[in-house]
């Protein structure tokens, strides 16, 4: 509906959309045109990396967090991570083989993530491109951060044990797919919720550099992630950042006499490196409370 060219189903979207990131900070996706088989092979190859020795797993363990692949054991989570940068350029492990899939995938959720920004840019009443353009999405950061949980049965006999402590991400928005339907958790009102979604749809989370790009009129979700299932969870959060020389600040549409500037100027490489753990998504995004003026 988002981008049918039935003006009032596409007004309603966007409608839609102003109100979930007024209130939630969270929406899902249906009908995005990202075939099932594809996220299931994106999902499949993952799946038999995290698989892998941990001797093979660890050719890419590195203290380096400028490196473009990076793997990370969550410890006492019992989470692991892989964090592969996607765009401008890809980047990925050698092994499993074919793993053009993932690049296929990224490139498909990059789409989205564009058809989605175009339509929060008409939410806030501004010019379809207007994100697009000031965060120069053109030349965008982009990282796919799969997650991999291992089953409460195979670590843990607490039901409430939390495989993702909560955490805000950086970038504009992150885009999940999954291979359950459970485990995410938001914060609303004071109150955490259940964000389930089935697997063939795109879970949707506001990210800092909205807030920021705002002055706070979408705010970035504080969310976590519950391990609720005795199967292993995978998910593929897709982190669509700004280009890395964007000046990222509270636009002027955004601030007025009453609405001063809440967050102070800076790129987004700048807004990176300031993060005490330079590009390790899983890490909670202290940013926001920093640039606090």
């Amino acid at each position: 509906m988002l981008i049918s060219n039935d003006s009032l189903k596409s007004s309603q979207a966007i409608n839609d959309l102003n109100q979930a990131c007024l209130n939630y900070g969270f929406f899902t996706v249906t009908n995005h045109g990202i075939p099932d088989s594809l996220i299931g092979s994106a999902t499949s190859w993952l799946s038999r990396f995290f698989h892998q020795t941990d001797e093979e797993k660890r050719r890419y363990a590195t203290n380096d967090p400028t490196d473009r692949i990076r793997f990370i054991l969550g410890g006492a989570t019992k989470r692991e991570l892989l964090h592969m940068r996607t765009h401008p350029t890809f980047h990925c492990p050698t092994k499993p083989d074919d793993s053009m899939v993932l690049q296929e995938y990224s490139e498909r959720m990059r789409e989205m993530g564009i058809q989605l920004l175009r339509g929060i840019s008409k939410s806030l009443g501004l010019e379809e491109c207007y994100v697009e353009k000031r965060m120069k999405l053109e030349s965008g950061y982009n990282i796919l951060g799969p997650n991999f949980y291992q089953s409460l049965s195979r670590c843990s006999d607490d039901k409430n044990q939390i495989g993702q402590f909560p955490h805000r991400d950086p970038g504009l928005l992150v885009l999940i797919a999954q291979n359950v339907g459970g485990g995410l958790q938001i914060k609303h009102q004071g109150k955490w919720l259940n964000a389930d979604f089935p697997t063939s749809s795109i879970g949707v989370l506001v990210a800092d550099n909205i807030e920021i790009l705002t002055n706070g009129k979408y705010k970035s979700l504080l969310h976590r992630v519950a391990l609720n299932t005795t199967v292993e969870r995978l998910s593929l959060p897709f982190f669509f950042g700004p280009s890395l020389d964007a000046t990222v600040k509270p636009e002027p549409e955004f601030v007025d006499d009453h609405n001063p500037p809440s967050y102070r100027q800076m790129t987004y490489k700048e807004y990176l490196e300031s993060n005490s753990r330079y590009h390790v998504i899983e890490a909670r995004s202290d940013l926001i409370n920093e640039a606090l003026l």
